[in-house]
């Protein structure tokens, strides 16, 4: 029992009597998106409509894409820091045809976003989870998307020197975008903080 009290003790007194930074830094990375399995025969007519169950039958592949975006890192202590997020990101997916009468398609999805990311460190190796909200800019080849996202992302990280890391993201999408396909985007890139203190 004793032991149980002393770890709490310590544990209340490295978040009470730590000195509490906050650094701001930059994230750029490549994302590898899909959308997640759903209907996914359809009779596309133009940009702007479709029918579905159509004659039309599509694989959904991933398509590559990029993020760039903005981060404040508040650390609280020498194994936790709250890092809210705001970004840019492009995603989608692929739609390669099954049958000869059908035409292969690329959909593209952009969102400004932000996220609220929990990050554990342990050493220069980080853990990061969080939600997510993201809001849609622009769409090509897909008709009426939602226009905004809730998600939650799952991650890891690695400080290469005070200031530079490489991440590797997955981040999962809840909102249906249409029909019963959500986004799901694989991330992976670099950070550079300005001015880390550990």
């Amino acid at each position: 029992m004793k032991k149980i009290h002393f770890l709490f003790f310590a544990l209340f007194t490295s978040f009470s009597f730590a000195q509490v930074t906050f650094n701001p830094g930059i994230r750029v990375g490549a994302n590898i998106s899909h959308l997640s399995e759903g209907q996914n025969n359809y009779w596309y007519t133009d940009q702007q409509s479709y029918y579905q169950y159509g004659t039309d039958r599509y694989d959904i592949k991933s398509k590559v894409d990029f993020y760039v975006g903005f981060q404040a890192n508040i650390r609280f202590a020498r194994f936790y820091a709250l890092q809210p997020e705001l970004y840019y990101t492009r995603q989608g997916a692929r739609f390669e045809k099954q049958n000869t009468n059908a035409e292969s398609k690329t959909v593209s999805l952009s969102y400004v976003g932000a996220a609220v990311v929990n990050k554990f460190y342990f050493d220069k190796f980080n853990i990061h989870f969080g939600p997510t909200l993201e809001v849609l800019t622009d769409n090509k080849n897909i008709p009426s998307p939602a226009s905004v996202d809730l998600g939650i992302l799952l991650g890891a990280g690695y400080d290469i020197t005070k200031n530079i890391g490489v991440e590797a993201r997955i981040k999962k999408g809840f909102v249906k975008i249409f029909n019963d396909h959500t986004n799901v985007t694989f991330q992976a890139g670099v950070y550079y903080t300005f001015n880390l203190k550990k």
